[in-house]
């Protein structure tokens, strides 16, 4: 009995909503949903190779995911490398222009009910948080030494992606505590990856 009380009392709240506010809902979480899996599979190259950093694993085959490999002398592996960062950089910022676009419509939307309204904004500040967040981990990251660095900073998990010939466990324990202390993200929600 109460499961068809619920449908009913569903069907009387769906009724009452017009049909644009509901596809904008379904619009963000759709939008919300795509943008989360773009981050957790950032680089798609190293998504399915990618590891928890722990100092007594090899993880030269993850940066050879990222890196070509058969590359030419050290400046052109040098230049493929930058090129790769700006690239993973290039690929969350549209990630998330898309998803904001998405999440503008809806905050000013003259038919979005006011709830949806509210978690557009929020999503909106979330996102705006996150890329402060990993402004803040790139550039403390690379003020330790390191010479190419891509965070993505999504809730409570995080990927930091590092162009190194090899992480030392003293370097794996300053880019936890940097993610920690900008994103509040621990250790075990973080996945690094090398990169050459």
């Amino acid at each position: 009995m109460k499961l068809k009380e619920l449908g009913e009392k569903t069907l009387e709240m769906i009724k009452k909503l017009n049909r644009k506010a509901v596809i904008s809902a379904g619009a963000v979480v759709i939008i919300g949903v795509a943008v989360l899996l773009n981050f957790l599979l950032l680089p798609t190259d190293a998504a399915k190779d990618k590891k928890k950093v722990d100092p007594a694993v090899d993880l030269s085959d993850v940066a050879g995911a990222l890196a070509n490999g058969d590359s030419k002398g050290a400046s052109n592996d040098n230049a493929n490398a930058e090129d790769k960062f700006a690239q993973m950089s290039l690929e969350r910022r549209q990630a998330r222009d898309e998803a904001m676009e998405v999440l503008n419509a809806v905050a000013e939307s003259d038919t979005a009910v006011d709830a949806m309204k509210e978690e557009a904004i929020n999503e909106i500040q979330k996102i705006a948080k996150d890329i402060e967040c990993e402004a803040n981990i790139e550039s403390l990251i690379k003020a330790k030494g390191f010479e190419e660095c891509v965070a993505v900073v999504s809730g409570e998990t995080a990927q930091v992606i590092v162009k190194t010939q090899g992480l030392m466990e003293n370097e794996v324990a300053q880019i936890s505590e940097i993610v920690y202390e900008q994103a509040n993200v621990v250790p075990d929600n973080l996945t690094i990856i090398e990169s050459k």
